[in-house]
C-alpha cells in the first residue's frame, strides 16, 4: 500500500510508502492519506496522530509524470486538496516526523501538520519558482505565518533550501535530532500530549490555530465556547478529582 495505516494505543501512525518514487503525491496516495485521516479523525479512541515515511526522502511533492500524463486533478481530493491533506479540516493534532528531504509539496505537507519534527539532515524550500511554477497547496500563506515574511520571501523567491537547523531556529520546526532517533522523538512529543484530557487537547488546539486568522473578539468567543464544550464530560470532573486524590487521571474522551 502507498500509505500505511497502523495504531499504538490511542496513537496513530500514518506512513507514505512510495519509496521507490521518493513518496512523490499521485492520486492514489492522496487518497491514500485522505483515507487515514478519515480513520483517525473518526475513531473516538485515537488521540494524537503521526505523519511520517519510507525511504530516503520525506515527500517529494506532486509526481510529475502523473501530471505531464494529464493525471494532475487526481493529486488532490475534494475533502483535503493537494494529498489529501493541504486543506484537510482536522480537530486533533498531527505530528509530522520527517527524515530525508521534504521539498515543494512535501514542505507544504509539513507545513499541513501541527507540528515537526525532523531528522539534523533534513531539507525544507519551495523550489517551484525555478521550473517557473508555484507552489499552489499553502506554501506561500503558511510559511511566513510560521517563520516570518523576510524569511519567507527569501525562501520562496529564491527557491533555496531551508536546512533542519534553520527551520528550527526560525520556528518552523519543534525538534531537530539525528535520523535515527525521530520517530521516537515524535512519539515522545505525543506521548506528551496524550498524557492530557483529550476533548480539552482538541478543543486547546481548535482556538489556537485561529490565533493568526481570526480578530481578539472571535477568539476570546471561541476560548469561551470551547471551555463551555467541556463542563458536561466526564473528563471535566475527572481532572480534579485526580488533583485532589494525588493520583495521575484516567481520562475517557467523553
Amino acid at each position: 500500500m502507498s500509505v500505511e495505516f497502523e495504531t499504538k494505543g490511542h496513537l496513530a501512525i500514518i506512513t507514505l510508502n512510495r519509496p521507490d518514487a521518493r513518496n512523490a503525491i499521485n492520486g492514489m496516495m492522496a487518497q491514500g492519506i485522505e483515507s487515514a485521516l478519515d480513520k483517525f479523525e473518526e475513531d473516538p479512541n485515537l488521540w494524537v496522530a503521526i505523519l511520517t515515511a519510507n525511504g530516503k526522502a520525506f515527500c517529494a511533492g506532486a509526481d510529475l509524470k502523473e501530471i505531464s500524463a494529464g493525471n494532475g486533478a487526481a493529486l488532490s481530493t475534494k475533502k483535503g486538496g493537494f494529498a489529501g491533506i493541504a486543506r484537510r479540516e482536522r480537530t486533533k493534532p498531527l505530528i509530522a516526523a520527517i527524515t530525508g528531504s521534504a521539498l515543494a509539496g512535501g514542505t507544504e505537507i509539513a507545513l499541513s501538520c501541527d507540528m515537526i519534527v525532523c531528522a539534523d539532515t533534513t531539507n525544507f524550500g519551495l523550489p517551484e519558482v525555478k521550473r517557473s511554477l508555484v507552489a499552489g497547496a499553502g506554501g506561500l500563506f503558511r510559511l511566513p505565518r510560521v517563520i516570518g515574511m523576510p524569511m519567507a520571501l527569501e525562501v520562496i523567491l529564491t527557491g533555496d533550501p531551508l536546512s533542519s537547523q534553520r527551520a528550527f531556529e526560525l520556528g518552523m520546526v519543534n525538534k531537530v535530532v539525528p535520523e535515527a532517533d525521530v520517530m521516537a522523538e515524535a512519539t515522545s512529543l505525543a506521548d506528551r500530549i496524550m498524557a492530557n484530557a483529550p476533548l480539552a487537547v482538541q478543543a486547546s488546539r481548535t482556538v489556537t490555530v485561529d490565533a493568526l486568522k481570526k480578530g481578539d473578539d472571535e477568539l476570546w468567543k471561541a476560548s469561551g465556547t470551547a471551555f463551555a464544550g467541556l463542563v458536561t464530560t466526564e473528563d471535566f470532573k475527572e481532572g480534579p478529582r485526580a488533583f485532589i486524590e494525588k493520583r495521575a487521571p484516567v481520562w475517557k474522551g467523553k
